[in-house]
């Protein structure tokens, strides 16, 4: 019999207010979980699947929101392959994914490992790399458009006072792109997190053992820890490709506009050009579905290559 049972009885005393949920104690940990996620997965459901799976007729019709919707079938579709700002979209997608998502998973592995002590000055250190990921988007791309301009932005001064010719960041094809990407290097808190849960669940003991028998670091770090952290840098990986195709919106809307010369019309803004300029609901309907289909692809894609690569850590 529970402390607060025993007082109801004797007493009469009312119950505290955390006892009333003392059933989750009773629930195996999975249902646990899922309860605590719950309220996360409705509003995950409402605000983005349902208006997803809503959408997909819009995909085949020709809608500008003031008439009715037109039947189109594969129109939209087939404009799209005709389409030379998809391609760019598409292109300058790729171009950010392939460079920016590993330097995230590396930049947070990295500073897992360096941090993973508890020092009270990793403590302080820990809450400046998670610092720039609750800052929001639009003030945090405001931020660097100051740093980015090339008159009086702290980066050029910077590389002039270390000899250093300064850049007009934002205002030429690969420096914008290049701006960017740099951007969105630092707002990897929620992957530093994971990578420290994941380095401080790997058991000291595998490490001593392996000491004993003559391991090196180098071997202690390819043949026991990155197998083990493998499943969390997956997953980290897999993350970041979803979310590279939404989170390069603001940073480039805010600080190039798309340009220069559509450098940075990644396919989230050209979707959203079609929607507020051109009023081609239909065809921005498609063009997030084939968003969605090319995510999917390059995730199979990476999700094979991880796999082979996490097999061969552990020959």
């Amino acid at each position: 019999m529970s402390l607060a049972s025993e007082r109801r009885q004797v007493g009469g005393t009312k119950a505290p207010a955390w006892d009333r949920f003392s059933f989750l104690g009773r629930l195996n940990y999975k249902r646990q979980l899922f309860i605590l996620l719950l309220p996360y997965l409705l509003g995950l459901f409402g605000l983005v699947i349902l208006p997803a799976l809503l959408s997909i007729p819009f995909a085949f019709t020709d809608y500008d929101a003031l008439s009715p919707p037109e039947w189109v079938g594969l129109a939209n579709f087939q404009r799209m392959f005709q389409d030379v700002y998809f391609w760019n979209g598409l292109r300058a997608s790729f171009i950010f994914i392939a460079i920016a998502v590993p330097l995230r998973v590396l930049g947070a592995l990295l500073l897992a490992f360096l941090l993973q002590r508890s020092t009270r000055a990793n403590k302080v250190y820990r809450s400046i790399v998670y610092l720039p990921t609750i800052v929001p988007d639009v003030a945090y791309a405001l931020l660097w458009l100051y740093i980015f301009n090339p008159i009086y932005g702290p980066l050029n001064w910077v590389l002039g006072a270390l000899g250093i010719f300064p850049g007009a960041w934002l205002l030429f094809h690969w420096p914008a792109q290049f701006a960017v990407i740099i951007m969105m290097l630092f707002p990897i808190g929620e992957g530093f997190v994971l990578m420290m849960a994941a380095l401080q669940d790997i058991p000291g003991e595998l490490n001593e053992a392996a000491t004993a028998d003559g391991a090196t670091g180098w071997q202690r770090f390819w043949h026991i820890t990155m197998p083990l952290l493998a499943p969390a840098m997956l997953l980290l990986l897999f993350r970041d490709t979803v979310l590279s195709l939404q989170s390069t919106f603001v940073p480039s809307l805010i600080t190039t506009g798309g340009g220069p010369y559509y450098a940075t019309q990644y396919l989230p803004i050209y979707i959203w050009l079609n929607i507020s300029e051109f009023q081609r609901f239909g065809y921005a309907a498609a063009l997030t579905w084939v968003m969605y289909a090319i995510t999917a692809v390059v995730i199979l894609l990476q999700f094979l290559i991880a796999r082979r690569w996490r097999n061969a850590l552990y020959e």
